[in-house]
């Protein structure tokens, strides 16, 4: 999955368009039964990602069966369970990638026609 995300943040480079950071997805099972987490794919794929291409990790969902319980229903994770944690790390991720688009503002005025008035 780390090569596959690597070739898709690579497309987008060549075709220009901006890398915000990297959500690293599945990154902790969750038990449904007793709560447990563990990494079962391995740590720091994520990180090491996000220092070859010096992008920002906004953030790390677990694999948890309630994302897709949630999901199936119509209801996403910060709807279903809005003070849960899979909601709050949704949110951190959300507010994250919202500081990174204001970080790309861009000034457009040079693209617009320049009016000058003069006094006779």
């Amino acid at each position: 999955a780390l090569l596959d995300a690597r070739k898709g943040l690579k497309m987008f480079e060549k075709v220009g368009i901006p890398i915000l950071g990297i959500v690293e997805n599945m990154s902790l099972h969750t038990c449904s039964h007793c709560g447990h987490t563990e990494p079962i794919f391995g740590t720091g794929g994520g990180e090491k990602m996000c220092r070859d291409y010096n992008v920002e990790l906004l953030g790390a969902l677990p694999l948890d069966i309630r994302i897709r319980q949630h999901t199936d229903a119509g209801k996403p994770s910060v709807v279903a369970e809005p003070d849960g944690q899979i909601a709050a790390i949704y949110r951190t991720i959300a507010r994250r990638t919202a500081a990174k688009i204001s970080e790309m503002a861009r000034d457009y005025s040079d693209v617009f026609t320049q009016i000058i008035m003069e006094d006779d």
